[in-house]
């Protein structure tokens, strides 16, 4: 038998839905076993930070590095297995395109403090304390990691060989994507590891070009599962977001998210949807573009809901916290 690929998973800012997703691999999760062994993954077993510094650099195979980076602790650990992987892959939509924590770029650090620890309606703290880096107390100094002002994607902070959408990713994902590894059949670097088409190219739903008047969200309509969701006045992601995961939202009856990001022709996923959505917006004048545009919830986490970090408004290297 051919020698085992050394990987390591490491969970960032993210939910944890890319470690359980691994695990929904079900059988194939003993094809993993077989053709690689795991020398890191924090989530699942008991390992610390001096197993991490004990690896030489470039020991590990590949990487699969789920989550975003909202702390100076995730940014120290995604640069100590970039130098210890030859294959970093950003693992899921919040490591590629910053997912749902990059939301919290619409605010400041200390907006984001504030509403968390002293004014939702069930935190009791009346001295007003606030998390900090560094605590003295009878026993010591305690510290915390510091928390950044925006969220970065993995590539904004280290160099990324590969992408694998999805949030989480499916079984069918990771499957094809290790399979790429392990067989050493990888695309050109820098590639996301999917479909090349997006949702709408593959999606069974009928088109009429039909003009919208009212924007809706799914509860308050029955929605007719024969026909596009957009043209039904539903907000769905489908024209602008990579193919791959399976119709699962689409076949519920419910919008794509735009959980796989962006694809592969277009540059910025909200910009690109807010635009495709404007060409079927059924308005002779200004101010009836603007009617039409209050009844929509929320269009910025919509649009952006897993590519904020990634927007030509917040994409830049990172260069400051």
């Amino acid at each position: 038998m051919a020698e085992k690929i050394k990987i390591a998973i490491y969970w960032a800012a993210g939910c944890g839905g890319c470690d359980v997703a691994i695990l929904d691999t079900n059988e194939k999760i003993l094809d993993i076993a077989e053709a690689a062994d795991i020398v890191l993954w924090p989530i699942a077993m008991d390992y610390k930070y001096e197993d991490l510094y004990a690896l030489e650099q470039g020991s590990i195979d590949v990487c699969l590095f789920n989550g975003a980076v909202r702390t100076s602790e995730q940014e120290e650990m995604a640069k100590a297995l970039r130098s210890r992987s030859k294959i970093m892959v950003a693992f899921g939509a919040c490591a590629a395109w910053g997912g749902i924590p990059a939301l919290a770029n619409l605010f400041e650090r200390e907006e984001i403090f504030k509403s968390s620890y002293l004014d939702t309606q069930t935190t009791i703290n009346p001295e007003k304390v606030i998390p900090l880096t560094k605590c003295k107390v009878p026993e010591g100094e305690l510290t915390l990691p510091r928390f950044y002002n925006r969220v970065w994607t993995l590539n904004q902070v280290i160099d990324v060989d590969y992408y694998v959408p999805g949030c989480p990713p499916t079984p069918e994902t990771i499957w094809t994507a290790i399979e790429a590894i392990v067989s050493g059949n990888l695309p050109p670097k820098g590639s996301v590891i999917g479909s090349l088409k997006s949702l709408c190219d593959t999606c069974p739903r009928e088109k009429t070009e039909k003009k919208i008047t009212e924007f809706k969200r799914p509860y308050e309509v029955m929605i007719d599962p024969n026909k596009c969701l957009l043209e039904q006045g539903i907000i769905c992601c489908g024209p602008v977001t990579r193919d791959g995961c399976g119709h699962r939202c689409i076949n519920a009856n419910m919008p794509c998210r735009g959980c796989y990001g962006p694809s592969e022709k277009v540059a910025d996923q909200g910009a690109k949807l807010l635009s495709a959505i404007a060409s079927i917006m059924d308005v002779k004048d200004e101010k009836g573009a603007q009617e039409l545009a209050a009844t929509w919830e929320d269009p910025a986490g919509t649009v952006y809901r897993f590519s904020l970090a990634k927007s030509l408004v917040f994409d830049y290297k990172k260069g400051g916290e």
